[in-house]
């Protein structure tokens, strides 16, 4: 898929309804060169969300962007890019990678997020099969920036992430209700999030969850991977849910899906058994 393909995805899904993430894939780049390359398609993207008026945002990667060999590099990329982003009423999504990344890009998130303009156009991802998610999403919420929470796509070890899925699934739970209910005492609302699940039982936990504590739909958003469960995007849609669709592109995919598949296998698995249910 190239970029005009992303783009005219983007606007067939905007008229259902959805919200998009355009996410350009690649990773691990060591070069300034590559990273400089990689970024200029994000500004591309930015430029078309303006122009277009789309209900989209973008997605990216800190290796993407230089993270590998040089974080200062990485930093500069990236701000640049939410600083378009907020030009455009648009907004970046720092994606998370394997836990040695973690604090530095939780790090480089909140001094972003800090600089002046820029408050509410730069957001995290976290990962609720790490023990520590539950204190960063505490850290985040009191700073007001915004979180996509996923169960986790990294191979990690039992001294960083729960090794039973069950566990995973409890903690996404739980973690998923402090999102939704938290208010911000300066801004006097909930700090917008994203919830990343095509898990129709966690998603049924949260419909029941919202309608027993009377949580505005406006201050969250279910999310998931374009092709994937349109059913139930649509379904979702239909009963007042915000829903946004991560729509990946690029000539990386291959690489992309080969180290997914080797770090998760049943992650991989369980897309493909639900890509057919449309």
């Amino acid at each position: 898929m190239s970029v005009d393909d992303a783009l005219r995805a983007a606007v067939a899904l905007n008229r259902e309804g959805i919200a998009v993430s355009l996410d350009s894939l690649g990773e691990s780049v060591m070069t300034e060169v590559e990273a400089r390359k990689s970024a200029a398609i994000y500004h591309e993207l930015l430029d078309a969300i303006e122009q277009r008026q789309l209900n989209a945002n973008v997605s990216v990667k800190l290796t993407q962007m230089g993270m590998d060999f040089d974080p200062a590099l990485a930093e500069t990329i990236v701000q640049e890019m939410v600083e378009h982003a907020a030009h455009a009423d648009s907004f970046v999504r720092v994606d998370m990678e394997g836990t040695p990344l973690t604090e530095a890009t939780l790090q480089l998130v909140e001094r972003i997020h800090a600089k002046p303009g820029l408050f509410g156009r730069v957001g995290a991802v976290l990962q609720a099969y790490l023990y520590r998610t539950e204190k960063d999403t505490e850290r985040l919420l009191a700073q007001g920036i915004r979180m996509r929470l996923c169960k986790g796509a990294y191979k990690e070890g039992p001294e960083h992430a729960f090794p039973l899925k069950a566990e995973v699934d409890a903690n996404y739970v739980k973690l998923m209700a402090r999102m939704t209910t938290f208010v911000h005492p300066d801004l006097k609302r909930p700090v917008f999030c994203g919830l990343a699940t095509h898990d129709e039982r966690v998603i049924d936990t949260m419909v029941r969850y919202v309608q027993q504590q009377g949580i505005l739909k406006s201050s969250f958003e279910f999310q998931m991977l374009y092709g994937i469960r349109r059913d139930l995007q649509r379904k979702l849609v239909k009963e007042g849910f915000g829903v946004r669709v991560y729509v990946p592109f690029g000539a990386e995919w291959y690489p992309y899906f080969m180290r997914r598949l080797a770090e998760r296998p049943a992650n991989v698995i369980f897309l493909v058994k639900n890509f057919f249910k449309s």
